[in-house]
């Protein structure tokens, strides 16, 4: 079972991109947290292979988040998602160990089922689990 972990303060945003992805996923695990602290516990119990993690986060920023989840749970994919495209915050995406980065303001449903669908195929997982 694949499983997933939304760490996204705005509550919108969040169910928005779980009803996306639990559309196209229908038999995908997915939890969600609201800030850093709770998406600790979760990873810790849960065990999620992927996580798709908002910047602007109550506490510990989800840049600061990636890294010591990336130094502990190397093999978790993890996706930050910002209302800024800016280079930049590419940049420190990637040196905090994110492996894609999400645009919330200019990415489509497409664009995210299909990052989605890559990675579920990246970790070997069944292709079984998508809604055709």
């Amino acid at each position: 079972m694949f499983k997933t972990l939304i760490v996204e303060d705005n509550i919108i945003f969040r169910q928005s991109l779980k009803e996306i992805v639990c559309r196209q996923f229908p038999s995908m695990l997915l939890k969600e947290a609201a800030d850093g602290k709770e998406a600790i516990e979760k990873i810790h119990s849960f065990r999620p292979l992927l996580i798709f993690m908002g910047i602007k986060l109550p506490g510990e920023n989800g840049l600061q988040l990636t890294k010591r989840i990336k130094a502990q749970y190397e093999n978790i994919t993890i996706i930050i998602l910002s209302n800024y495209d800016l280079p930049e915050y590419r940049n420190a995406a990637h040196k905090c160990g994110a492996s894609y980065f999400l645009s919330k303001s200019s990415s489509t449903r497409d664009e995210i089922v299909t990052m989605v669908e890559s990675i579920i195929s990246d970790k070997g997982c069944e292709k079984s689990e998508q809604k055709p």
